[in-house]
């Protein structure tokens, strides 16, 4: 919200039935798809494919809602109403890129980034930077997925090395000094 403001762009919310600041991994794509307008979050429930791979994807590998927290390198809606969505260009991802640090101090508790697609792979060097770990995996959508068999198959290995990371510390969390 204070992002919009001050960017003076459509910039949606967190899903707030995600792990909001107690989120463990972040999944980190590329820009809003056109679909947030009707709901203002960034969420896995919004009414598109990527949403929709996600959806299907993350409980497949094991992860729980309440360990993730999904945005995006470019945080607002780069297209306007009634387009199609887009790549983001490089001054885009440059000035997203600027923002991320703001949002990566709401969360303390992340231990691991999964960065889906090219343009967010941008954000790699200031996630390391922060000692956050990072995996790449291609990005959701279904302009991707559907290339190839190959595509659905990298994504649910990313997500299940997410899986077993978090289980580690989880379970490191839990066992007696």
């Amino acid at each position: 919200m204070l992002l919009a403001a001050r960017l003076g762009k459509a910039v949606p919310d967190a899903d707030p039935l995600d792990g909001g600041i107690d989120a463990r991994l972040l999944i980190l794509l590329e820009t809003p798809g056109p679909k947030v307008l009707g709901t203002g979050f960034v969420s896995r429930d919004n009414p598109d494919g990527t949403a929709a791979n996600l959806f299907r994807f993350l409980p497949q590998a094991g992860i729980a809602r309440s360990d993730t927290v999904i945005w995006n390198i470019v945080p607002w809606l780069i297209q306007t109403a009634g387009e199609r969505n887009r790549n983001p260009t490089r001054a885009e991802v440059a000035e997203g890129l600027r923002h991320l640090p703001d949002f990566l101090d709401l969360l303390p508790r992340l231990e691991l980034a999964v960065v889906a697609g090219r343009k967010a792979e941008a954000a790699v060097d200031l996630l390391e930077t922060r000692k956050i770990p990072c995996l790449t995996m291609p990005h959701p959508s279904p302009t991707y997925v559907c290339t190839s068999p190959d595509v659905a198959l990298r994504i649910s290995v990313c997500l299940g090395k997410a899986a077993e990371r978090l289980a580690v510390t989880r379970n490191s969390a839990m066992s007696p000094s």
